[in-house]
């Protein structure tokens, strides 16, 4: 049996490096267990508005970033520009490998058991994980961070939980598929699409220009429960592409994401603490979460040292203090609002979400920019929520209200059984 630690993290992917090396800069010792290498390449691309790495002094870990950035909520053909929304504010994605790196280099030191965790267990005072090797880890505390489909984490149960599908391709094209030196947000237009498909629920493209030809350009549903498949976002990008003439002429990469967004919280009693995706930080209305890791992680890894330097402390005080710390009450009333923000619109149609996305996108800019990184305090957040229901049209305020029926869809069920 290895020698206790006084933290050990579970997973090896963002979470997972982001508590670890926050701890380790305040002398806390930890080690991870992770089934991969966790200098191995990230499969996904993280996006992020510029000025949420700003507020963390990070902007240095953009790879892109564009000053052009606009959405579209026209039905598409000739009222497409009379709809193209420009945000006024820069987006970035980051370098996936700068990221990592810098995580990994603040938390030098750290010992990392390349394994699978498959049994948490507290012990008194500390906490043992059984390992698939054979390996038994023990712990002061344990933190979960190994993502939102970890057994080692109870959550109620309530209902479905919904996941944003999308399906992308890194690429050359015929011809530009979105105006050169441009980053797209949500492309709601429709135009491309059959009668009856817009009767199912509704996708839109997010997309940039990656520089020197090469561009990304991603099919994505909001949400839906269970997710859209990928068949049916690669037939969509595909009709996508031929309605504007353009050709994929050269694959460079393929995404396959899906995610949760509408994840009950886990239960707060339990004596193993998560973090990231098994915390259900995915922000339920925007689906981002690197910008949440990067300004909590911080937060929590200072009230766990300090609960840490009293020894009389087990594992179950250890994990209610870092609860208390991650979800405090005004974080979990925004988080509730939010959900209940998105079980709304996860019932509207294509037209409906459209005018949705136009009113909310036409709120001053630091209040849906505040809204979409949950940094918005509790009372104001309200006041916003308030504020689009005022200015929103009759038939957007009853789906709002009583909430819309859901889009039938067929083919969807036929796709995912």
């Amino acid at each position: 049996m290895a020698e206790p630690v006084d933290v050990l993290v579970l997973g090896g992917g963002p979470a997972a490096l982001c508590i670890a090396s926050e701890l380790n800069q305040r002398g806390v010792r930890v080690a991870g267990v992770a089934p991969d290498p966790v200098d191995a390449p990230w499969p996904n691309t993280y996006g992020i508005w510029a000025d949420e790495l700003k507020m963390v002094g990070l902007e240095p870990l953009l790879e892109h970033r564009w000053s052009d950035t606009v959405s579209y909520f026209g039905e598409g053909g000739s009222t497409a520009q009379d709809r193209c929304h420009a945000h006024g504010i820069d987006y970035g994605l980051f370098d996936r490998a700068a990221l990592q790196r810098w995580w990994l280099e603040r938390a030098d030191g750290v010992v990392w058991h390349q394994d699978t965790a498959e049994r948490v267990a507290v012990n008194g005072s500390t906490t043992s994980v059984s390992c698939a090797s054979g390996t038994t880890l023990q712990a002061r505390l344990v933190i979960d961070a190994s993502g939102s489909r970890t057994p080692h984490i109870r959550r109620p149960d309530q209902g479905p939980v919904a996941g944003q599908a999308a399906y992308g391709v890194v690429g050359r094209f015929s011809q530009p598929p979105i105006e050169p030196g441009r980053f797209v947000l949500m492309d709601y237009r429709c135009d491309h699409l059959s009668g009856a498909q817009r009767e199912e629920p509704p996708t839109f493209l997010y997309a940039m220009d990656l520089g020197d030809g090469v561009f990304f350009v991603e099919e994505t549903s909001l949400a839906l429960a269970p997710g859209v498949p990928y068949d049916v976002l690669k037939q969509r990008l595909q009709q996508r592409l031929d309605q504007r003439d353009v050709e994929i002429t050269e694959v460079i990469d393929e995404e396959f994401c899906l995610f949760p967004m509408n994840l009950p919280l886990p239960d707060r009693r339990q004596p193993v603490l998560a973090f990231g995706g098994a915390a259900s930080m995915v922000h339920p209305a925007s689906g981002y979460m690197v910008g949440s890791l990067l300004r909590r992680g911080p937060d929590l890894a200072l009230a766990i040292a300090d609960a840490l330097s009293n020894p009389a402390m087990g594992s179950v005080a250890l994990a209610k203090r870092g609860w208390q710390a991650l979800w405090p009450i005004e974080l979990v009333l925004r988080h509730q609002l939010y959900q209940f923000g998105l079980s709304r619109l996860m019932g509207f149609n294509e037209g409906l979400l459209r005018t949705h996305f136009a009113t909310f996108f036409s709120l001053p800019r630091e209040e849906w920019f505040g809204f979409l990184t949950n940094t918005l305090p509790l009372p104001r957040l309200m006041t916003v929520m308030l504020q689009l229901f005022a200015m929103a049209p009759w038939e957007l305020r009853r789906g709002l209200v009583l909430g819309a029926p859901g889009p039938q869809s067929p083919t969807f069920a036929q796709s995912s059984g």
